[in-house]
């Protein structure tokens, strides 16, 4: 009788830990048109030499197709680096420390300003990733440099010292006649900050974020190179990414003739109506639906 009552324990337990562990989702493959699935879009992925993951980042199952699109490709590839939005280019020493064990997790994130909600956003993909023995990258720039240019505009910039300097993108281009900066603009009518004048500079803030991004995820992927063939993945919000605009657009700049390839990951109400049309086609090279 124990081993009967043991044995259906360890059947409930597997089968609450699946239902946990289960994410539904359906992928939709923009170039042919077609739902696909998704160890197949993993598959050709992993072929990539630039992926970015654009998250909604509220979304829980979203955070959690993330760590199953990194364990896939874990599957595929050997060298992977791992780059991040959500840690900023002044804290890559304690995030490199961690990564080698040299702190505590806590010390970390004492000392690496992470968002709200890591421990169960970004703690799994971070700890996948050193598990793996992968470098993570702090891609951002620095909220406090960020602020200062959505005040005073790029010219800002040109008081700072080397050293500060070095932590945003050298090469700043911020065109405001393209989609992205319509997109921008259109994206912040719910959220009047001023006038034109603030509008535009808060655009330029925006600039620097997507600037310092791609320069971080080119040169990850440069250094990689020295070693091999790298593939380097990308988290960061959906808007940076879509329609292959902003840090994606400036990260293909500086990675001429690399394959890039963006997923858009998107919350949805109901998995079994999905018809993206031409407008929501254009917006990745995967589209990753998952339910809110």
């Amino acid at each position: 009788m124990t081993r009967v009552v043991i044995a259906l324990v360890i059947a409930i337990s597997g089968a609450v830990a699946s239902a946990q562990s289960y994410v539904p989702e359906r992928v939709f493959d923009t170039a042919p048109g077609r739902f696909s699935d998704f160890e197949a879009m993993i598959a050709a992925v992993a072929h990539a030499d630039v992926a970015f993951l654009g998250e909604q980042h509220d979304s829980a199952n979203g955070h959690r197709l993330e760590l199953a699109v990194l364990e896939g490709l874990a599957r595929r590839r050997g060298q992977i680096v791992l780059g991040l939005e959500m840690f900023e280019r002044d804290v890559q020493e304690p995030l490199d420390h961690f990564s080698m064990g040299h702190i505590t997790e806590s010390d970390f994130l004492q000392a690496s300003r992470p968002w709200p909600r890591y421990t169960t956003d970004y703690a799994p993909v971070v700890d996948f990733a050193i598990a793996q023995g992968w470098p993570v990258v702090a891609t951002n720039a620095p909220q406090a440099m960020v602020t200062e240019v959505s005040k005073g505009g790029l010219d800002v910039l040109q008081g700072k010292s080397v050293a500060d300097r070095k932590l945003v993108a050298a090469d700043l281009q911020c065109p405001t006649g393209d989609d992205y900066h319509a997109r921008f603009m259109a994206a912040m009518t719910d959220h009047p900050v001023g006038d034109g004048q603030a509008m535009d500079r808060l655009y330029l803030a925006q600039c620097v974020r997507d600037e310092t991004m791609a320069e971080s995820v080119a040169q990850a992927w440069q250094i990689g190179a020295r070693a091999g063939q790298p593939l380097v993945v990308h988290i960061n919000g959906a808007f940076h990414s879509d329609f292959h605009e902003g840090t994606a657009a400036r990260a293909i700049r500086r990675l001429p003739g690399k394959r890039v390839v963006v997923i858009s990951m998107l919350p949805v109400q109901d998995l079994d109506n999905l018809a993206p049309d031409a407008t929501e086609r254009a917006r990745a090279d995967y589209l990753v639906y998952t339910i809110k």
